[in-house]
């Protein structure tokens, strides 16, 4: 693996690999995501540009593509797990008081939060809808269960805002529900669809599971540390809505009693120079290297679960995002 993969290398690989399935896949996204309704259709086609790298489709697609191959289904199965994640990523916008996403407005910015929570519903909803269209009572049960826990993971962080004792353990429940499930949910439905056998589809989804736990750490390392003009979205709401993230978890866990007093107020205080406040007691302590080390553990553990996988591009392709989760760190 490269010691320097980058976004646009890895998404030329899957370009070569499943980009004709991958355009199938959002035909039917697109055809789905449409309304009579004038205003409903323009809210609905601003979504679209929220879209990014369509991450969960592309592990969907590359997880059947690994254990059996892709089918009809997998089309309609990616479409539903990017509604999810979209509906999701509206409904996070308006609890973060989140002004862009992907370098346009957010929904809740452009129009109202109103519109933002309806649209949400209107997206989880027809993934619903979608998935049912299969005549297979699987999709839907797991689906259901994976955004239940999407939802309970999210309640979670809210009830834990400004809980500055909040454990590493405490942690890692909340992200394994908010971001890893969707991951998770994705590549296990991959396999589930290509026929694979049970062992694989569990190993595929502690894949997915593991992926999706690195990519959110790292993430939670970005809104530290990141540039909000390069990354494209609003930065530093983690400190504004008083979530303690990992780095923020170790950093208070080894400071002395003085320093961990000054930063506890920083923290129960958040305002524009909270971050800046932050930054000397950041540099003088192992947080970041901490938080990214367990990405990387966590990567390293998703790599494991495809020894299961017999080798092929499509599994090299999923072991390489495992790198990649964890390469977009500072």
């Amino acid at each position: 693996m490269g010691d320097h993969l980058t976004t646009h290398d890895l998404l030329a690989r899957v370009e070569e690999l499943i980009g004709g399935e991958l355009e199938q896949a959002e035909r039917v996204f697109l055809s789905e995501v449409s309304s009579k309704h004038p205003y409903v259709h323009d809210v609905l086609q601003h979504i679209t540009r929220f879209q990014g790298k369509r991450l969960r489709p592309i592990l969907l697609l590359l997880s059947a593509a690994a254990t059996g191959g892709i089918k009809e289904s997998h089309y309609v199965l990616a479409s539903v797990v990017e509604m999810i994640h979209l509906a999701t990523l509206v409904h996070d916008d308006v609890l973060d008081d989140a002004l862009i996403r992907r370098h346009v407005a957010t929904v809740n910015s452009r129009w109202n939060n109103e519109t933002s929570v309806l649209v949400g519903d209107f997206l989880f909803t027809h993934a619903f809808h979608l998935s049912a269209s299969l005549g297979d009572a699987r999709a839907c049960r797991l689906i259901g269960r994976a955004t239940n826990l999407v939802c309970e993971g999210e309640l979670a962080q809210i009830y834990e805002r400004g809980n500055l004792s909040l454990s590493e353990e405490q942690y890692l429940q909340i992200i394994n529900g908010k971001t890893a499930e969707l991951c998770a949910i994705s590549t296990e439905l991959g396999a589930l669809y290509a026929d694979a056998d049970e062992q694989i589809v569990e190993a595929l989804e502690d894949y997915g599971r593991a992926l999706g736990v690195a990519f959110q750490i790292t993430d939670d390392l970005l809104d530290l540390l990141g540039d909000e003009a390069q990354m494209g979205k609003s930065l530093g709401s983690d400190l504004q809505k008083e979530k303690l993230t990992l780095p923020l978890i170790r950093l208070l866990d080894q400071s002395s009693p003085e320093d961990q007093a000054t930063i506890q107020e920083i923290l129960s205080q958040p305002d524009q120079e909270t971050k800046s406040r932050l930054a000397q007691f950041i540099k003088n302590s192992d947080a970041i290297e901490y938080a990214a080390n367990r990405a990387r553990d966590f990567a390293k553990q998703a790599r494991e679960s495809l020894k299961f996988c017999p080798p092929s591009p499509a599994r090299q392709i999923l072991e390489e995002l495992t790198e990649f989760a964890i390469q977009r760190t500072i």
